[in-house]
């Protein structure tokens, strides 16, 4: 069934060949007082900020739909429904909102706010969510669907999930669609001149304020937890019977338990040396339809149709120190501004000084702030902030903000002749070649661009791509 799903957001073949740069920020040295040995604080942070995490299967129903290209003519392409296992249990039902980019066999999705997907940029994306929610499968009657459309002769599950698509697509990607099958395309119309404008909905875990800091001896936080399950579960740090950390709440009191609104803290020994900590937050609930998927490996990006009573999870940071700078970091894409926010907290005595793309940031004593990251679409990206205490912080994914619609003109699907998955070459360490729709003749056409920046003795390497393609007319 998975190699079904063939030119669902494929791209058309002559479309220059990307390649993906990947951007490396090494050695950003944040200036500080390094206070002792301590614990070193070290980790990767993907831009997730808590949620259903779930690996694709592939599309589940589905019918056919034709996209109006005026440069590349009228393409067939599966629209449907497509589903996912989640980590820890369950599974959800997702709709496509990214049409011309590719899907990668089994990609790992993460739970996401619009605003770090197209969606966040979208006017429509309210109509997006009311189709969802009055369309297959949530209204799963579908003979009162097919006479609330008007659908002579009822709809099978395929009409329904195809129509559902093709609506999507229309606001998700502006595109000239329309579904094969006449009860499909007659369900489409109704949703797309029937939707009205719906609020994002809440996501199903997420923590307010995802990274804190402070001094041993204090309570670090709050934590907030905000969530539609009945309640959480609350993981202690792992090596917190020999460390002494404690989550408790604002009375000091220990919790293996919350719930939404509850307030959590890191409750630091007096005598703990320099370190930090993590707190794992799970919980069982159904992930509220509209919810946005965003995938780490470029993989086209999903919105959630349906859901199964599935696990969801998010982490939270502590780190502290007897004195100096002491820096809590987090960070969230912001496709608005095209880039990823990092937010660096820091509750210490002392400010907080580092560099970052060739510019300098300082961060006083007791304050916050959050610097955007421009960067390039498509682009995969790793940089990594060093500081005080062993802060050693990784920051790595792919900006994953546009359409093909919002994109530059030229690129449109492809069609194929023959049903064939419709992935990206090899898996998400593959981040030098993507390659999206390609025959043994497409061109490669890149170039790249290498600047260094010297800060405070280490190098700051950025590698960008300056996509020179442009689509040639077909004769």
């Amino acid at each position: 069934m998975f190699a079904s799903f063939s030119a669902l957001c494929a791209r058309r073949r002559g479309t220059a060949v990307r390649l993906a740069s990947a951007l490396v920020v090494s050695g950003l040295v944040a200036a500080g007082a390094l206070t002792g040995a301590g614990t070193a604080f070290a980790g990767e942070t993907t831009q997730t900020q808590g949620g259903a995490t779930a690996t694709i299967g592939g599309l589940k129903t589905y019918g056919t739909a034709v996209i109006h290209d005026r440069t590349a003519g009228d393409q067939q392409v599966s629209a449907g429904l497509f589903e996912m296992s989640v980590d820890g249990g369950g599974t959800l039902q997702t709709y496509c909102v990214d049409l011309h980019n590719p899907t990668q066999r089994d990609a790992r999705y993460h739970e996401t706010p619009w605003s770090g997907t197209s969606l966040g940029a979208n006017k429509d994306a309210g109509r997006i969510r009311w189709i969802l929610e009055n369309s297959y499968p949530q209204v799963n009657d579908l003979a009162a669907l097919a006479a609330k459309a008007g659908v002579q002769g009822g709809l099978t599950e395929q009409d329904a999930a195809a129509g559902t698509q093709v609506a999507i697509w229309r606001y998700s990607d502006g595109a000239d669609v329309d579904a094969v099958d006449p009860q499909a395309e007659k369900l489409a119309d109704y949703l797309s001149k029937s939707a009205v404008d719906v609020a994002e909905p809440r996501a199903s875990l997420s923590l307010d304020r995802p990274a804190v800091s402070g001094h041993p001896g204090e309570l670090l936080g709050p934590v907030t937890v905000h969530t539609n399950a009945a309640g959480v579960t609350l993981t202690p740090p792992a090596d917190a019977a020999t460390t002494g950390v404690r989550i408790v709440g604002k009375d000091g009191k220990p919790l293996t338990t919350a719930a939404d609104g509850s307030q959590v803290f890191f409750d630091v020994p007096e005598d703990a040396a320099a370190g930090s900590a993590e707190l794992t937050v799970q919980a069982s609930t159904t992930v509220p339809v509209g919810r946005a998927f965003a995938s780490e490996s470029r993989s086209q990006t999903q919105i959630l149709a349906g859901s199964s009573e599935s696990t969801v999870s998010a982490t939270a940071s502590a780190s502290w120190a007897e004195k100096g700078a002491i820096p809590a970091l987090s960070a969230a894409r912001n496709c608005a501004k095209s880039g990823v926010d990092i937010t660096a907290a820091n509750q210490g005595d002392e400010a907080f000084t580092f560099s970052l793309m060739g510019a300098d940031y300082e961060i006083p004593a007791g304050e916050s702030h959050t610097v955007t990251i421009p960067l390039q679409e498509d682009q995969p990206y790793d940089f990594t902030i060093t500081g005080p205490n062993g802060l050693d912080q990784r920051f790595t994914g792919i900006l994953d903000c546009r359409t093909q619609g919002s994109a530059s003109a030229g690129d449109a699907v492809q069609t194929l002749s023959e049903p064939s998955p419709a992935t990206v070459g090899g898996t998400a360490d593959d981040t030098n070649l993507a390659a999206t729709g390609g025959s043994s003749t497409t061109p490669l056409i890149a170039g790249l661009a290498i600047g260094f920046v010297v800060i405070g003795g280490a190098a700051l390497v950025v590698v960008r791509k300056k996509e020179e393609a442009q689509a040639r007319t077909r004769g």
